[in-house]
């Protein structure tokens, strides 16, 4: 059985602490076991290849650095930019669902 996380692929997520501070990009990726997040346009670098016989000329290539969680906080109106923390509810149910706490508790689809 999958847990449900607070922040998944394809949310739009919001920098709020670093260099890239409040940059807006789509989650890519979610490292769960580095408690990273890679998001699109956010942490890209060179990395220096060594010569080989694929590639005899070497060079460099872009490789995508991951983001930490807790410097990224969920886009709730991507029109306004406004974030919000993620909660985790349990319905009558039993299944477990997310939501707003910065919209009392609305929640995500």
């Amino acid at each position: 059985m999958a847990s449900i996380k607070r922040i998944i692929k394809g949310d739009t997520v919001k920098l709020i602490s670093g260099a890239n501070k409040g940059m807006t990009g789509k989650v890519l990726k979610v490292l769960t076991k580095k408690n990273a997040v890679l998001v699109e346009g956010v942490g890209t670098k060179h990395r220096n290849v060594k010569p080989s016989q694929l590639n005899p000329r070497g060079g460099h290539k872009d490789i995508h650095v991951p983001t930490s969680l807790h410097k990224v906080a969920l886009v709730v109106d991507e029109k306004t930019g406004k974030t919000s923390r993620v909660g985790l509810v349990k319905n009558a149910d039993g299944t477990t669902t997310r939501v707003a706490r910065q919209n009392k508790d609305k929640e995500i689809k």
